[in-house]
């Protein structure tokens, strides 16, 4: 097995498991709030993904694994603006009703 792909591995294994672990503990009055935060951190994931893309050369396992990663971290980020916008119209004013006299 190529060390890269372990190396890969490791931090799929890895990650997964804090973020499983950190999510885990944020009570769910927070977890709206903090989605618009998490859409910086998944920013930083989708660059990630297509550095592994663009290194992964003539490795289709790691090719595979960089899109599908990719395909993923576009999935949070457009869903956490999706999440965060629709909080956002929750506190925002509703227009005055007119009145029919």
């Amino acid at each position: 097995m190529d060390s890269t792909f372990v190396e890969f591995l490791w931090v799929l294994l890895l990650g997964s498991l804090l973020g499983l672990e950190l999510i885990g503990k944020v009570p769910p009055t927070l977890h709206t709030p903090l989605m618009s935060g998490a859409n910086a951190v998944s920013g930083i994931t989708v660059l990630a993904a297509l550095t592994a893309i663009i290194k992964a050369g003539d490795n289709v396992v790691l090719l595979v694994l960089g899109s599908v990663s990719l395909g993923f971290a576009l999935f949070n980020v457009i869903g956490g603006f999706l999440v965060t916008d629709r909080m956002l119209a929750m506190f925002s004013r509703k227009p005055a009703r007119k009145e029919n006299r």
